[in-house]
């Protein structure tokens, strides 16, 4: 059962609207010879606070010009196209641990960190960590090997870090959803309207304790005049695996798959390839994101692994998201519970 009207719905947000034409390759941002001096600078400097990735600040890792055009980049993935690539980090002249710490610094020049689970990683590790597919409970993130369909992550922003692409394939693709939830409502209003009703989604096995295994969230959800878009239909379908949740309905089903069409239609997404050094950033509610399957070589060292931030702006205030969009939402109860890196060697 729908809980807006389709008479109720209504374009949003039209000016974040695009089409992988006219977006063209405006969505990337390449760093100068100066932008890079002033990271080696930032990082040397951030050396001398800390020996904790995780306790490096905006302040302390000053960026005396980048640090301007990374405040108008989060205004832009809020308010504009939604989808940044920042190319040119020389990742060969450092380690792992200190490019990371590169990439942790230029985050906090765009958000603050959230943390990405249960055990309160802010730093994650997008790389086959040998969770199987049909795992129930695996994430994402830990899995190999397999391409993901367009789908949202929990966070204001979601980032990439590409360290080693991998040995072939893994084009990251991102899609609109802002032109598509305007398509839907200008051509099918009443479809559009079934995505405003409540769906189930699987925690995962991320609950609190003794709490259901399952929350409601509908699809498209408004808040003034902004759409906020939550769609991870790979855990709406495993809720089927919970007696209790309810199933998403023959129209509701319908809906899905429109959206799903849409994002696979070239129209509506872009395709990129991530090279070492390359970071994404893309708003999780205005953008989904996908995977093609990819390739590893494990003999030649070729081993596909990128760091992952979510990350919450100043753009936005709590009051200006539903509720279950903020830090600490109820569908997150661990989000203010502790902090670490990852349980992998970066």
């Amino acid at each position: 059962m729908t809980t807006t009207n389709s008479a109720e719905v209504r374009p949003l947000e039209v000016g974040c609207e695009w089409r992988s034409d006219d977006l063209g390759d405006s969505y990337v941002f390449r760093l100068t010879e100066q932008h890079v001096d002033e990271l080696d600078a930032a990082l040397v400097h951030a050396e001398t606070q800390t020996n904790d990735v995780l306790d490096i600040t905006r302040e302390s890792f000053p960026l005396p010009t980048l640090g301007a055009e990374l405040t108008r980049i989060t205004r832009e993935l809020i308010d504009g196209p939604g989808v940044v690539l920042i190319r040119g980090v020389p990742v060969d002249r450092y380690s792992k641990d200190r490019a990371s710490a590169i990439y942790w610094g230029i985050g906090c020049h765009l958000g603050r960190p959230w943390p990405q689970n249960a055990k309160g990683h802010l730093l994650g590790d997008v790389t086959d960590q040998g969770r199987a597919a049909d795992d129930p409970t695996s994430r994402g993130n830990e899995i190999g090997g397999i391409g993901f369909p367009f789908h949202s992550d929990g966070s204001d922003l979601v980032g990439l870090f590409c360290l080693d692409p991998g040995a072939g394939g893994g084009a990251s693709l991102v899609a609109n959803v802002v032109t598509i939830h305007n398509e839907l409502v200008r051509t099918d209003p009443e479809l559009a309207a079934e995505l405003y009703a409540p769906f189930a989604y699987d925690l995962r096995g991320e609950q609190a304790p003794g709490a259901r295994q399952w929350y409601l969230m509908p699809i498209f959800n408004r808040c003034g005049d902004r759409l906020f878009v939550r769609y991870i239909r790979p855990y709406i379908e495993s809720t089927r695996r919970h007696a209790d949740a309810p199933r998403p309905s023959a129209t509701a089903r319908e809906a899905m798959d429109r959206v799903d069409a849409m994002c696979a239609d070239p129209e509506f997404h872009v395709s990129m390839m991530l090279e070492p050094g390359d970071m994404q950033f893309v708003n999780n509610y205005h953008v989904l994101h996908a995977r093609d399957p990819y390739q590893d070589d494990r003999a030649s060292g070729r081993v596909r692994h990128l760091k992952r931030l979510w990350l919450e702006t100043e753009v936005l205030a709590d009051a200006d998201k539903p509720e279950r969009f903020r830090l600490g939402g109820t569908d997150k109860w661990w989000s203010r519970q502790g902090r670490t890196k990852s349980e992998l060697q970066v």
